[in-house]
C-alpha cells in the first residue's frame, strides 16, 4: 500500500479538516474538533487525541509547531480515519508493506530521515521524495521530486547546490538548473557564461558541472511568478553531455569513447572511467587511437579522462622497432642479423646449438622483457624443483574425439604467435635471451597413475624445462568413465591472463571454422623493444628514486618477508564483497572521479600499515602492462604484465588526500609500468639481500567471456570441454587480489603461515567499508582512523584475547627453583660452549656461593655487583645472591673502571669471581620473602 502525504490541501473536500504549513494550530480550531478524532503529521511518526476542550491543551511535545507555524512542507490531516486523497491532487509518495527494506545499512542517518513510523498502522512508512498524483482510474503518475533532487550518471544531485554557487558569480544575475530525460545538467543563466564552467569545477565535484549552458535575456515564469521549466528552450548538446567538439581531434576522441564504451555518444567533458571505462578498455581506447594517427599518454587519461582533456594532451612519438634480420631456411645465424640484442658469434653459436633443428629453425632471438627477468631468477632459484609459475590448468574432455580436436586447434595457435613457439637461453650468456622456434611441436604425454585432477598435478609436477619451446604442453589420462583429462602446464615467462583469453578465444575460432576469419599475428618482439627503449635517459631511475626515497627496508606483513618461496605452503581464502559496499564503493569512486582500484589500493595500504606495524609502506601492484605497449597490446600473446612499488604515507594523510594521492600516483606509475623491478630496488635503500616489498595486490577485471565453463559444458567450441582445476602461484608470502566483475567484488587472499588468508581478507573488508563511509562523511578523516577490525575481532583482540587475569601463588625465584630441582635433578638447566650442566649441579653451587655471600655480610635487600664474563659462573653469582636474600646489580666487566666504581657506591660487595673452596652444598636456608628486592639494573641511557 502507498500513503500520499498531502502538500496542497486546497481541494481536499472529502478530508474533514486540514491544517497547512504555516497556519497557527489556534485554541479555536482546536474546539471545532471532535472529540476522539486524530491529528496525524503524514511526514513522521506524531501522533496524538485531540482534545474536546483547552482544559487539556496539546503542548508541543504532541506534535510539532503547536501554537505556532507548522513548518513541515507536508500538512497535517485531522480525521478519524485515513481517507483516500482526491485525483489529481499532488503529494509525496511513501510506500509502506511486508516488502518494505528495514533501513540503509551501515547509514543511520540517513535511515532516519528517509524511513519513519507509520501514523496509521504498524511498521514504518519509506520517504521516496518523488511527488505523484492519483488518476481517476486509480493509477499514480509521477510529476517530480519533492526536494528537487535527481540523478544523473549514477550520482543523486541537489540542483540547488549548483545553483547557489553559480548565483555566487558576479556576472550572474538570475540562473535555474534542471535535468533533462537524457540526464543531463543544464544551467540557465541571465547574464554572462564566460567561465562560468571553469568557475563551477572549482567548487564542486565534476559530475555537478552542468553539461550546457543556456544564456536567456529573462527566466520564464508561471502566473504564480514560479520557474516555468516547460519554457525553457531545449539546450542543444552535441554527441554527449558536454559542449560539441571544437576540432577534428575532439571529434576523433568523442568517437574513440562512444565505440569503445559501446554508448550512442559521448561529448568532449565526458569522463571515460565514470560511463563505466577500465583497464583493459582503456587499451582498446589507446589502439584505436594509435590506429587512426593519435597517440594518447595513458598518464593523461587517468588524469584528464575525457575527449578535452585528451585533446590537449595527445601527441608524441611511437619507438621505432627495427626488422627482424634472420631470413627464412638460414643456415647460419651472425650477430648483425639480431639488432635487439648484442651477442658475440661464439654466444649466438651457442644460443643456436639449444635449438631443435639448429639455425633453420630459429625465428628471432630477442633479450628478455623486465618482468620476465624476475620470473627467470624466481626459476633458477627453484633449481629443477617445483617451479612457482608453472600455470596449472586441467581440462576434461567427453572423450578422445574432443581431446585430438584441441590439441590440434591449439597446435594451430602456437604456430601463430612467436611468442607462443619460445624458449630461453642464459648459460654462457651476459644476458639471457629468447629464442623464437619457427615450428615447435606441443608435446602431448600419456599419464597412467592418475584418477582425478589433483593427483595429475601431483604426478606431472610443476618443473619445466625452458630451454625447449613451446613454453606449454599437455598430459593426459583417461579416467574410469571414458573421459579424458588433459593437465595444460604454461609457463608464465610467455603468458598473462590476456594471453590466456586470447588463446582460448583462437582456440574456439578454430574449433568453430572460422580459423581464416583471426586476425594476422603481431610479434611480441615489438613490445620487448619498447620496454628496453624506455630505459635509456634515466627517467625510470629518477622517478623510483623520489618515489622510494628514505624506504630502508621491506614492509613486512605480520613479520614475514620471503619471497623466495616456490609456492608450496600456500593457503586461500575467498571473501565475497558486500552488494551493499560494493554500490556504495563504485558510487564513491564515481563522484571522487577515480576508479575503484583506488580505492581498494587506499584500504589495502590501510590494513598493511595495521599488520606491519608501520605508519610509512611499500607493497607492490600488478600493472597491466598493455597500456603503452605499442600497437594491437591487446591481442597479442605475451608476458606484458609487470609488478611495480607503491608507497603510502598512511600516519600523514586525510582519506580525501589518501584518494588523490593514490590517484596521481598509479596515474605516474603507468608512465613507467615497464620498468624492471630491479631498478626499482637499485636505487631504494633496501639493501640488496631483502625484498623492496614482501607483499602483493592484484587488482583483476573480470574478462573471462571466452574460458571454458568451469561449472558445466560450455556453448560454442568448447562444448564438451570444462576446466575442472586451475591455481596460480606465487613467490610473495601475501598476495591479495581483487577481482571486479563490473558490478560486484570478491577478494581473494593467498598467505603462507603464520599468515591466516582469511583474517586478511575480513579485515580489507572492512576497511573498505570504514574508508568509503568516511569519504561519504565528507568531514575531514585521517586515514589512520580508518578501522580495519570487525566490531567483533575488535572484542576479540581488546577484551577476550587479554583476559588472562589468574590467581598466581606468591613465590620467590629460590622455592621455584628448589621445586623444579625436586622435579628434574638431572635435567639441563644450562648449557654453554656445549657443556650442560643440571640442576642439581647448579643448585649445589648456588648454595656453595650463597653461604659466602652470607658470610661477607649479605642480608635481605643488600645489593650485590656481578661483574662478571657471560657463562656457567654469571648464572651461579645470579642465583645464589637471591638465595643469600641479595638484590644483584649486573655489571659489564668490559666497563670503565670510573663508570663501575660509580654504579658500585650502593653494593656491599662486588663479585668478580666464583671460589666456594670449604663452603657445604646445602641449602643456606635464608627466608627470601616477595617483597624483598630481587636485582637493580641500570639500564641503556641510566646515569
Amino acid at each position: 500500500p502507498a500513503v500520499l502525504a498531502v502538500l496542497d490541501p486546497a481541494d481536499l473536500a472529502s478530508v474533514s479538516t486540514v491544517v497547512s504549513a504555516g497556519e497557527a494550530l489556534s485554541a479555536d480550531l482546536v474546539a471545532r474538533w471532535a472529540p476522539g478524532r486524530r491529528l496525524v503529521n503524514a511526514y513522521g511518526p506524531t501522533e496524538t487525541t485531540v482534545c474536546a476542550s483547552m482544559s487539556q491543551p496539546l503542548t508541543a511535545g504532541d506534535v510539532p509547531s503547536i501554537g505556532g507555524p507548522i513548518l513541515n512542507a507536508q500538512a497535517y490531516v485531522l480525521d478519524d480515519h485515513l481517507r483516500p486523497v482526491p485525483p489529481g491532487v499532488a503529494g509525496e509518495l511513501y510506500v509502506a508493506g511486508a516488502g518494505l527494506a528495514r533501513g540503509y545499512a551501515g547509514r543511520a542517518a540517513l535511515t532516519a530521515e528517509r524511513f519513519v513510523a507509520n501514523p496509521f498502522g504498524s511498521g514504518r512508512l519509506y520517504r521516496t521524495g518523488d511527488v505523484v498524483r492519483w488518476t481517476v482510474d486509480g493509477n499514480l503518475v509521477y510529476i517530480g521530486r519533492a526536494d528537487e533532487q535527481v540523478k544523473v550518471r549514477g550520482f543523486r544531485i541537489e540542483p540547488g547546490e549548483i545553483r547557489a554557487v553559480l548565483a555566487a558569480h558576479p556576472r550572474v544575475e538570475q540562473v535555474a538548473v534542471v535535468a533533462t530525460a537524457e540526464q543531463r545538467l543544464v544551467a540557465y543563466v541571465v547574464g554572462s557564461v564566460d567561465g562560468l564552467r571553469e568557475f563551477v569545477a572549482e567548487r564542486l565535484p565534476e559530475y555537478m558541472v552542468p553539461a550546457a549552458f543556456v544564456t536567456l535575456d529573462a527566466l520564464p515564469l508561471t502566473a504564480n511568478g514560479k520557474l516555468d521549466r516547460r519554457a525553457l528552450p531545449v539546450a542543444e548538446f552535441a554527441a554527449g553531455s558536454g559542449r560539441g567538439p571544437a576540432n577534428v581531434r575532439e571529434e576523433l576522441l568523442c568517437q574513440a569513447f562512444a565505440e569503445v564504451l559501446g554508448v550512442a555518444g559521448v561529448g568532449v567533458d565526458d569522463d571515460f572511467f565514470a560511463l563505466g571505462g577500465h583497464s583493459l578498455l582503456a587499451v582498446r581506447l589507446v589502439e584505436w587511437l594509435r590506429v587512426r594517427g593519435v597517440s594518447v599518454s595513458v598518464k593523461a587519461l587517468f588524469l584528464t579522462p575525457s575527449p578535452a582533456g585528451l585533446a590537449a594532451a595527445a601527441g608524441g612519438v611511437a619507438v621505432e622497432v627495427p626488422a627482424n634480420l634472420i631470413p627464412a631456411g638460414a643456415r647460419t645465424i651472425t650477430p648483425d642479423m639480431l639488432p635487439l640484442v648484442a651477442l658475440t658469434a661464439a654466444e649466438v653459436e651457442s644460443v643456436v646449438g639449444t635449438v631443435e633443428g639448429g639455425a633453420a629453425n630459429v625465428a628471432d632471438i630477442y633479450p628478455l622483457a623486465p618482468l620476465q627477468e624476475g620470473i627467470l631468477f624466481h626459476h633458477l632459484l627453484a633449481d629443477g624443483g617445483r617451479d612457482v609459475y608453472v600455470t596449472p590448468t586441467v581440462l576434461e574432455f567427453d572423450d578422445r574425439d574432443r581431446l585430438d580436436a584441441f590439441v590440434a586447434a591449439l597446435q594451430h595457435v602456437i604456430d601463430r604467435h612467436d611468442v607462443l613457439r619460445t624458449a630461453v637461453v642464459w648459460a654462457g650468456l651476459r644476458e639471457p635471451v629468447q629464442v623464437v622456434w619457427r615450428t615447435a611441436t606441443l608435446r602431448v604425454t600419456e599419464v597412467d597413475t592418475a584418477a582425478d585432477a589433483e593427483e595429475l598435478v601431483s604426478a606431472v609436477g610443476l618443473a619445466m624445462d625452458l630451454g625447449r619451446a613451446p613454453l606449454l604442453d599437455l598430459h593426459v589420462t583417461r579416467t574410469g568413465d571414458g573421459r579424458h583429462l588433459g593437465l595444460l602446464r604454461m609457463h608464465h615467462l610467455t603468458q598473462d591472463h590476456t594471453t590466456l583469453e586470447v588463446v582460448l578465444a583462437e582456440i574456439e575460432a578454430v574449433l568453430t571454422g572460422r580459423a581464416d576469419e583471426l586476425p594476422a599475428p603481431l610479434p611480441f618482439r615489438d613490445f620487448v623493444a619498447q620496454a628496453r627503449a624506455e630505459l635509456a635517459g634515466g627517467r625510470h631511475e629518477a622517478y623510483f628514486r623520489d618515489l622510494l626515497a628514505g624506504v630502508e627496508e621491506p614492509t613486512a606483513a605480520f613479520g614475514v618477508s620471503d619471497v623466495r618461496g616456490d609456492g608450496t605452503g600456500l593457503v586461500q581464502a575467498v571473501q565475497a564483497v558486500d552488494l551493499d559496499l560494493a554500490v556504495r564503493l563504485r558510487e564513491t569512486a564515481r563522484r571522487l572521479g577515480v576508479s575503484p582500484a583506488t580505492l581498494m589500493h587506499v584500504a589495502w595500504s590501510r590494513v598493511l600499515a595495521v599488520v606491519s606495524g608501520r605508519d610509512d609502506v611499500v607493497f607492490g601492484t600488478v600493472l597491466f602492462g598493455r597500456l603503452n605497449a605499442g600497437a594491437g597490446a591487446d591481442r597479442v600473446p605475451g608476458l606484458f604484465m609487470n609488478t611495480l612499488p607503491v608507497r603510502v604515507r598512511t600516519g600523514d594523510l586525510e582519506v580525501s588526500a589518501a584518494v588523490d594521492a593514490m590517484r596521481r600516483q598509479l596515474a605516474g606509475l603507468l608512465e613507467h609500468e615497464h620498468a624492471p623491478l630491479t631498478l626499482a630496488q637499485q636505487v631504494s635503500a633496501v639493501p640488496a639481500d631483502q625484498p623492496l616489498f614482501a607483499t602483493l595486490l592484484n587488482y583483476r577485471h573480470d574478462n573471462t567471456g571466452g574460458d571454458p565453463d568451469p561449472d558445466g559444458d560450455a556453448a560454442g567450441g568448447f562444448a564438451g570441454i570444462r576446466a575442472v582445476y586451475s591455481r596460480e602461484g606465487t613467490n610473495y608470502p601475501l598476495t591479495v587480489s581483487v577481482d571486479d566483475d563490473g558490478t560486484g567484488f570478491g577478494v581473494t587472499v593467498d598467505a603462507v603461515g603464520p599468515i591466516d588468508p582469511r583474517a586478511v581478507a575480513a579485515m580489507l573488508h572492512t576497511a573498505v567499508g570504514r574508508l568509503v563511509a568516511a569519504l561519504e562523511a565528507g568531514a575531514p578523516a585521517p586515514l589512520s582512523s580508518v578501522g580495519v577490525l570487525a566490531a567483533a575481532d575488535l572484542d576479540t583482540v581488546l577484551r577476550r584475547w587479554n583476559d588472562t587475569a589468574t590467581e598466581v601463588p606468591a613465590a620467590t625465584l629460590p622455592s621455584l627453583f628448589a621445586a623444579q630441582v625436586a622435579r628434574t635433578p638431572d635435567a639441563a638447566a644450562l648449557e654453554f660452549d656445549g657443556l650442560p650442566v643440571s640442576y642439581a649441579e647448579l643448585d649445589r653451587r648456588a648454595n656453595r656461593l650463597a653461604r659466602r655471600l652470607i658470610d661477607r655480610g649479605v642480608r635481605a635487600d643488600s645489593v650485590v655487583g656481578v661483574q662478571l664474563p657471560r657463562g656457567v659462573d654469571m648464572v651461579v653469582a645470579l642465583l645464589a645472591v637471591v638465595k643469600a636474600g641479595g638484590a644483584y646489580l649486573p655489571i659489564d666487566p668490559d666497563l670503565p673502571a670510573e663508570r663501575v666504581a660509580y654504579m658500585s657506591q650502593g653494593a656491599v660487595l662486588v663479585l668478580t669471581n666464583v671460589d666456594t673452596e670449604g663452603y657445604a652444598d646445602a641449602d643456606p636456608g635464608i627466608e627470601v620473602l616477595p617483597a624483598q628486592a630481587a636485582y637493580v639494573i641500570y639500564t641503556s641511557g641510566s646515569t
